[in-house]
């Protein structure tokens, strides 16, 4: 009997680490390269969330894919097999969010991405099943853009976007709000991110006379064939993605970003909002957390994302840890299946409630319009 006890002893032991695994967090995202000014506040807010969830210790793995697709891929797969995560955050954007898909899904790990693509989610699908995200899909936004211009009298467009998913995406959902709202595209032009002339495309929009154009572009990079337009005279109304809602940008673009119409989510002019908004108390608790650690005016809406992507792991978690522990292939599963289960969960975009078939979980609750005046965010009622 009395051999029986350090057994016993050492069950009981175990029993009890295993109890209080540490929930690991994996993030990868652009901190750095031509998404650094999106990356960043999204870095800035990973520092602001909790350090305990549930009563679990979290731990939070932060790895830079320098804006890269492959590095990306990479990261994943390095937070999964070594730092062991039971969630991914991340990424940044578009094409690297959508090459993390495959090894999200074969490692039965859930993914809560920060990029804007509906493709990251859309189908659903076996793979995609594992993939959830924060910001607003295209089309939403697309429709705000269509139906703005369709109030100041637009009817034809010339568009300019990234030579990449991001680009792509935005045309095909722009190309269907356009057709609901009578506007055609009379041009069609591409650049890469990390340009520095775009004057052929600028020439060939212009060429095209359209009443606006709209530059389908994130962060800083979406600054250059606006500032093209201008230098060549171009006198018609601008509009830009919500992808290019941050500080950095108004620093960039200067006096050539006066006067450009953009969808964004709430907490860009949260302050503006009425009272009676339903996102107005959430994102300006957000807005308090992060000026709180990085002073006055630097919130920013990709910052937003990322804090909407901690509310829904925080929210996720302990009904997760209800059914296992974490660490293991129970505990992933159980997050992912309660992560589909949210309900009117208040964030600093908007409202998300998921389902089997909706991973984002935003509405209408989830778009302004805005317009830049003196240099700063403008809400359009």
């Amino acid at each position: 009997m009395k051999s029986f006890k350090p057994l016993l002893l050492i069950a009981l032991l175990g029993a009890a680490l295993a109890a209080q695994a540490d929930i690991n967090v994996g993030v990868t995202l652009s901190a750095t390269g031509p998404a650094a000014s999106l990356g960043i506040p999204e870095k800035n807010t990973i520092a602001l969330m909790p350090k305990t969830i549930g009563g679990q210790k979290v731990n939070y793995i932060v790895l830079d894919d320098a804006s890269d697709t492959t590095a990306a891929v990479a990261n994943t797969r390095k937070l999964i097999t070594e730092s062991k995560v039971d969630v991914v955050l991340g990424s940044t954007v578009t094409p690297a969010s959508l090459a993390m898909i495959d090894v999200i899904s074969e490692a039965k790990t859930p993914m809560i991405s920060m990029a804007a693509s509906a493709r990251i989610v859309e189908p659903m699908d076996d793979k995609r099943k594992w993939v959830f995200k924060t910001p607003q899909n295209d089309i939403m936004m697309s429709l705000a853009i269509a139906e703005h211009m369709q109030k100041l009298g637009v009817k034809t467009v010339g568009f300019i976007g990234f030579s990449d998913a991001y680009g792509e995406g935005w045309f095909q959902e722009f190309g269907k709000a356009a057709g609901l709202k009578g506007l055609t595209i009379v041009a069609n032009e591409r650049f890469s991110r990390s340009d520095t002339s775009v004057t052929g495309q600028v020439l060939k929009i212009m060429s095209a006379k359209p009443d606006a154009v709209l530059v389908a572009g994130s962060g800083t990079p979406a600054a250059l064939p606006q500032k093209t337009l201008k230098e060549r005279g171009y006198a018609g109304k601008l509009y830009q993605t919500h992808g290019v809602a941050n500080n950095d940008f108004l620093r960039v673009g200067g006096k050539d970003v006066e006067g450009t119409f953009l969808p964004s989510g709430p907490v860009l002019v949260a302050d503006q909002l009425p009272a009676s908004n339903p996102v107005k108390k959430s994102a300006m608790a957000y807005i308090a957390a992060y000026e709180g650690a990085n002073g006055k005016g630097s919130v920013s809406t990709f910052g937003g994302h990322a804090w909407d992507a901690g509310l829904l792991m925080t929210t996720a978690v302990p009904v997760a840890l209800k059914k296992a522990q974490p660490g293991t292939p129970e505990f992933r599963a159980a997050l992912r299946d309660a992560l589909e289960q949210i309900k009117e969960m208040p964030g600093a975009h908007g409202i998300f409630t998921m389902s089997p078939t909706d991973h984002l979980g935003l509405d209408q609750r989830a778009r302004v319009m805005v317009k830049i005046e003196n240099g700063a965010w403008k809400y359009q009622p």
